[in-house]
């Protein structure tokens, strides 16, 4: 299949008209090792597929809201227990098969299953039992209350799949969505094609065919977009290479917010990090506008708990624990350490958390703390050492899962944090269906993990949008890491 549609040219008046360009090559600096969301974690697995070519129940929109997709409406149950949902009639997926409430239960139950390898089983765990009265309800039954389902149900993760195609997805993805798959040329290109039978009329796709091209490195993924070889990188890799495009009129540069939360986990039951004061010191000890200077060109939004501005109920808590070198040696004193300490920093070989480390390692020394810098190989060493063994004094890591605030109320997990107080908020978030009462509760959590300080909470990675100036509709934010070409299409 062609790639690049001809332009049609009309001669009117004496002057050639080009027609709209109904083509667009987006530039990713990751592969995916598959295409199937709900059987694998990487998110470059989403950012192909996810709303291209797989839908869900639910969605999550730009402004990270969840919206009703192949389920039109719902309603829950007043103890929260038992959703009941009204799926969208007349709708097919790719390969011609109506989607209907027996698909939806056959994806949802393998989502759930004993054998299930889905990366966020987690989110069907509160599901007792799946019910199908008729083709268009579907009906959930839940063993507790699960205020954030909706939202779970619009994930990757969570998209709808057909039970005949579902075993060949991660090579031949088949969903419901606005494109269909083409092909896929490993290690190069994947390739999709406008769905002539897409259900969703209120949004016409102008966008006839779509390419996504792997390119790894920095530098070649900007003489593609320079030489339009590329439209678009919607994940810029290189923030130090930005300044390059400000000349070029042909090229827009976006700077826009993710939920890669760049954290430096600290040991909560190893000393002298079990000392409430000797966290808040260390947090004080950091100047976060340096930080994001030096760690990335500048670009960043700073944060002061494990939340980004593009999630609901968001605080800005970075005036908490505010850069205050000597208010942190008075803490350090306090706590038993006014000669300070060393400890042990195992920093991924990423180009952040090596920059970030190096800083980190400067500004604990004016507070008399000294910092051992040893890169751990990620993922298989950092996942072994930290994530599983947590086998650390302090670490870093961008953490990319939306929403993920929970992961403090987890035991195990590898801060080894336990603060009653703030599980028995966020089983209030689950206990509740109320918007505003959970955005109520999401801010008693950030304030609460503001003023712990578990982890050292530094930044927010830019989403660094580098495409044609021409091109409209790509996601600025990115509340969930997608390339969603719905709304996708060129000026005229």
């Amino acid at each position: 299949m062609a790639l690049t549609v001809a332009a049609a040219c009309s001669i009117t008046a004496g002057s050639a008209l080009a027609a709209s360009k109904t083509s667009v090559t987006i530039g990713m600096p990751i592969e995916p090792a598959g295409l199937d969301p709900t059987i694998a974690a990487p998110v470059a697995i989403g950012q192909v597929t996810w709303q291209n070519v797989f839908e869900g129940l639910t969605t999550v929109d730009k402004a990270g809201q969840v919206q009703p997709q192949l389920a039109e409406s719902w309603q829950i149950s007043p103890d929260g227990k038992t959703y009941t949902f009204k799926l969208r009639k007349g709708v097919t997926f790719h390969n011609g098969v109506a989607f209907d409430s027996s698909v939806a239960k056959f994806a949802i139950d393998r989502a759930r299953g004993a054998d299930s390898v889905n990366p966020q089983k987690r989110y069907f765990a509160s599901i007792d039992s799946v019910e199908t009265p008729d083709a268009a309800t579907l009906v959930l039954k839940l063993k507790q209350p699960a205020g954030s389902l909706l939202y779970w149900l619009g994930w990757p993760a969570s998209v709808m799949v057909e039970p005949k195609s579902a075993a060949d997805n991660k090579t031949v993805p088949v969903g419901t969505g606005p494109f269909k798959f083409v092909s896929w040329a490993k290690g190069t290109k994947v390739e999709l094609v406008r769905n002539g039978d897409y259900w969703n009329h209120a949004t016409p796709i102008k966008l006839e065919t779509a390419s996504f091209r792997f390119i790894a490195e920095a530098q070649a993924q900007a003489a593609a977009l320079k030489a339009g070889d590329v439209d678009a990188v919607p994940e810029f890799a290189a923030p130090e290479l930005i300044d390059s495009f400000k000349d070029d009129k042909k090229i827009a540069t976006v700077i826009g917010n993710t939920e890669l939360k760049v954290v430096a986990g600290m040991n909560n039951t190893r000393k002298p990090f079990s000392d409430k004061r000797v966290r808040q010191a260390l947090m004080m000890a950091v100047d976060r506008a340096t930080v994001i200077d030096g760690a990335w060109s500048g670009f960043g939004t700073p944060i002061g708990s494990h939340y980004t501005p593009n999630d609901r109920g968001y605080k800005d808590l970075t005036g908490v624990h505010p850069y205050d070198a000597a208010k942190a040696k008075t803490l350090l004193a306090e706590a038993g350490y006014p000669n300070g300490f060393s400890f042990t920093m195992k920093a991924p070989q990423m180009a952040y958390a090596q920059r970030t480390s190096q800083i980190l390692q400067a500004m604990f020394a004016e507070i008399g703390v000294t910092m051992t810098i040893e890169t751990t190989e990620f993922p298989a060493k950092w996942v072994a050492d930290v994530l599983k063994a947590a086998d650390y004094d302090m670490t870093i890591v961008a953490h990319a899962e939306p929403m993920d605030i929970d992961i403090y109320a987890r035991d195990p997990y590898y801060f080894n944090y336990k603060n009653p107080a703030i599980n028995e908020v966020l089983a209030k978030v689950q206990a509740t269906s109320d918007p505003a009462e959970q955005d109520k509760l999401y801010g008693e959590a950030q304030t609460m993990l503001a003023d712990d300080v578990p982890a050292l909470f530094l930044f927010v990675m830019p989403k660094l949008g580098v495409w044609n100036a021409k091109l409209k509709g790509l996601w600025e934010n990115e509340p969930i890491p997608s390339n969603v070409l719905a709304e996708v299409h060129w000026e005229e």
